[in-house]
């Protein structure tokens, strides 16, 4: 069995930051994960409702830390709560008091960062603080950090700027990346990486991801990888999303996997994934360090569909990448990337073409309705530009890899990942006729990219059902060989109206066991399932109170147990709506 240099026992699995999300424990296996019962549920009991009007609704998307006994959760209101594993007992709680004056755009908060009797968390209001884990008390000679504070270009009101994804911890330094609110205008607050101090939260290195001055965004808002000595920084793009007639050029270390130097943030190479990204396809996904014939190795996943298997020394793709020709863009000023980048293997995880003939729907009438809207919009293929008549963008801003990432069996070589497959409309709008527009199109998410030519709408496409218009299933999960880059296997992920052929759209992220399984929430159906890591058999499900937009972990206790705990907060939806439980699975 080969084991990565930072996942040596059980109880130091928690603290994993590779991105691997891997749990050498198998209490819980093939063989009996059919019984698993569900063993506590426990409720944050926080209000959920948006911090300000205008804002979204929290969401619980935490994934616990197991450490000395203690099972740790973040909550989307800054509290860290401290529970019995076996009980959901609660130790002791902190509270944050975060801002709730403010309309946050993503109301959330993933988890927490550890290291040497240290919680760390990164709060939705933007501070970074230190917590003794043993207490929940401020540490001592740690200063809270005001995050935004000393940007190049700050925020102009609460709530642009905000921390979701925990923060990582190497070489004596806590490292942070930030969400960005992305359309708004070009000059968005921009999207510094930082490190700080452990021990004082003194500021250590910053990294510039951008140097025009009035340029924003290309963020790190998901989760920051790291081995022994490096991080590895997923980044967004250049703000705004869905024109660039101000931003001319890649935009280099937009839409990127950055390698940077721990100690003092020298970069040590970059790869970009989109060049002059149009489509919202950040890098959402936390990149994966892995092994490949002994050499080391990162993963990384893109909404495209595309993952990227590269160097992890040098950021070379191991396998060959192809600049190819794509379409052009009919928006006056814009001059988009001439070609952008194909990985040869592995294979892309959705389709990048989507024939109005091929639209689907749970009636004819559906189906029709659904290839008329398909037949109105631009349709070229993957990274065809946004138009005034209307882009198909497919997979859209909420298709491909999503922020919940992969998963990486070290046993088998198999890199785990789930995908989204759901198109979305894109039109450009002139400034002139932004406020109508807004107006006559409450259904639409309109934004009014300030400083351009152009305003924004984007919707996915759904029917008059309200399901989706592209044939199913809308979500799947795929297993890739990386010693080949072939995909070994791919099934539906999830079941909407109690069709697995159907999927279901989900954000949150998989885990992988010694076990021979692989957890996986995610859903808006409200499953946490078990799947065979070799074939992708789905060998248990349970209902959970509402769907786990989260990714699960499991640990084992001092008395022998081992658990499964997922946050099930809800997709805000009526098919998933807001919740605020942490549930617990273990075998009778």
């Amino acid at each position: 069995m080969r084991w990565l240099p930072f996942l040596l026992v059980p109880a130091l699995i928690a603290q994993d930051q590779s991105g691997a999300k891997y749990y050498a424990l198998k209490q819980i296996n093939t063989g009996n994960v059919a019984s698993l019962k569900q063993a506590w549920v426990y409720h944050t009991k926080e209000p959920l409702v948006p911090a300000r009007r205008g804002g979204r609704k929290p969401a619980l998307e935490v994934t616990p830390l197991f450490l000395h006994e203690t099972l740790y959760i973040s909550t989307p209101h800054g509290r860290v709560i401290a529970l019995d594993p076996e009980a959901a007992r609660e130790k002791w709680v902190y509270d944050a008091k975060i801002n709730r004056d403010a309309a946050y755009g993503d109301f959330a908060n993933r988890g927490l960062a550890y290291a040497a009797g240290k919680l760390y968390l990164a709060t939705i209001d933007a501070r970074l603080i230190c917590l003794d884990a043993a207490t929940g008390q401020p540490c001592a000679g740690f200063q809270i950090v005001d995050l935004t504070k000393g940007l190049r270009i700050p925020p102009t009101e609460a709530g642009e700027y905000q921390e979701t994804s925990p923060p990582v911890v190497v070489r004596g330094v806590v490292v942070v990346g930030s969400s960005i609110a992305d359309n708004g205008r070009t000059n968005m607050p921009s999207g510094e990486v930082r490190a700080f101090d452990a021990i004082t939260g003194a500021l250590r290195w910053t990294w510039q991801p951008l140097d025009d001055p009035k340029t924003g965004g290309a963020n790190a808002w998901s989760l920051i990888s790291a081995d022994e000595n490096n991080v590895y920084v997923p980044t967004g793009s250049a703000s705004p999303d869905y024109y660039g007639g101000m931003r001319p050029g890649d935009n280099l270390y937009a839409n990127s996997v950055i390698a940077l130097d721990a100690a003092t943030g020298r970069r040590i190479w970059h790869f970009q994934t989109v060049h002059h990204d149009l489509w919202d396809y950040d890098v959402a996904s936390q990149p994966t360090l892995f092994t490949r014939l002994g050499a080391k190795a990162v993963a990384v996943g893109s909404k495209t569909g595309h993952i990227f298997l590269l160097d992890r020394a040098t950021g070379k793709p191991i396998f060959p990448v192809e600049e190819r020709p794509v379409p052009k863009s009919d928006a006056e000023g814009e001059q988009p990337s001439a070609t952008q980048p194909f990985p040869t293997r592995p294979r892309p995880l959705v389709p990048h073409h989507l024939n109005a003939d091929e639209a689907w729907g749970p009636t004819e009438a559906d189906r029709a309705a659904c290839e008329s809207i398909l037949k109105g919009l631009r349709s070229e293929g993957i990274f065809t530009p946004p138009s005034e008549k209307g882009t198909l963008v497919y997979p859209g801003n909420i298709g491909g890899l999503a922020w919940g990432g992969m998963a990486w069996d070290p046993e088998n070589n198999l890199l785990f990942a789930p995908a989204n497959r759901l198109a979305a409309a894109v039109r450009l709008i002139k400034q002139a006729n932004f406020k109508t527009a807004r107006a006559n199109s409450p259904n639409w998410e309109t934004t009014e990219q300030a400083g351009t030519r152009f305003a924004m709408q984007r919707q996915i496409i759904v029917g008059p059902s309200g399901l989706p218009c592209t044939p199913p299933p809308w979500a799947t999960l795929s297993a890739i060989d990386t010693v080949t880059g072939q995909l070994r296997w791919q099934v539906p992920l999830g079941a909407m109206n109690d069709n697995p052929m159907l999927g279901a759209p989900h954000l949150g992220g998989p885990i992988v066991t010694s076990g021979g399984l692989l957890f996986i929430g995610a859903t808006m159906d409200a499953y946490m399932r078990a799947f065979h890591v070799f074939t992708g058999a789905e060998l248990w499900r349970a209902k959970l109170p509402t769907g786990a937009r989260a990714t699960p972990m499991t640990f084992q206790t001092a008395s022998g147990k081992q658990y499964v705990v997922i946050a099930a907060g809800g997709h805000d939806n009526p098919f998933s709506p807001a919740g605020d439980s942490i549930v617990a699975f273990r075998l009778p």
